[in-house]
């Protein structure tokens, strides 16, 4: 492999892509010379800003705004995307609470937005990917999905079903020639992060159990999302790769 890392002639759905770690995966993937399809629940001034961002640095794009928490909506994006070789399921939707006092409304929005988009997405592009031969889906974890957070319960649960979900459409796919991973992000400094971490005795007593002193970046993930979604990964499938600094360990 003379370029491992070139997604020259591939295109890439970037779920949730406005900003944070999202934002960053998308950047790196065009960087690598995919076209980018970003993606955003609806318009917004953080949306228009990564797009101007990858104007900037020559990034082949286009962008797609759907509410993933909406089946038709959902599909819509999938079919208007269809040709896609690579699959990043980003966007989803938290909510903090205990479980008394969790609604079935706020259950209801993050199984849909969290499970049930990516059973749909997932169900669309990997039939299609094994059908041409190559193919990368790439699902966006959390230290959650194996140790909850108290406030969490329920954004747990959604993120340990969707780690069910890779493990089987990884030995599904792999024959086609499709890898389909989990990346499980730690304690990343992001705008969805930004109140929690704004209390000072909660943010030092958390970086004392992150063994290498810092919140990650969601540059940090971009770089191992970039190898898993190249050729350089071609061998990695059903793997989960955490990125939390050593906060799970």
């Amino acid at each position: 492999m003379a370029h491992p890392f070139s997604l020259a002639g591939r295109t890439a759905l970037v779920t949730g892509s406005s900003r944070g770690i999202g934002k960053a995966i998308a950047m790196a993937l065009g960087r690598a010379g995919a076209k980018v399809v970003f993606h955003g629940a609806s318009d917004s001034p953080a949306l228009r800003a990564a797009l101007a961002e990858a104007d900037a640095a020559g990034i082949a794009r286009d962008v797609r705004f759907a509410d993933i928490g909406s089946a038709a909506a959902c599909d819509e994006l999938a079919a208007s995307c269809a040709d896609a070789d690579i699959l990043v399921l980003n966007a989803s939707a938290q909510s903090y609470g205990r479980l008394a006092d969790f609604t079935d409304a706020a259950f209801d929005t993050m199984v849909d937005a969290n499970v049930r988009a990516s059973f749909r997405l997932v169900r669309a592009f990997g039939p299609k990917m094994a059908e041409r031969g190559w193919g990368r889906i790439l699902a966006i974890g959390s230290v959650n999905q194996a140790r909850p957070a108290p406030r969490l319960a329920i954004y747990a649960a959604t993120k340990a079903a969707m780690r069910a979900l890779v493990l089987t459409a990884a030995k599904e796919y792999a024959p086609g020639g499709v890898t389909v991973n989990t990346l499980t992000p730690g304690v990343i400094a992001t705008d969805r992060n930004a109140q929690a971490l704004s209390d000072p005795a909660f943010t030092e007593t958390l970086l004392k159990s992150i063994p290498a002193g810092r919140f990650g970046t969601p540059e940090d993930c971009a770089g191992l999302a970039l190898a898993l979604c190249s050729d350089a990964g071609a061998y990695v499938t059903g793997a989960d790769l955490v990125v939390d600094g050593g906060f799970s360990l």
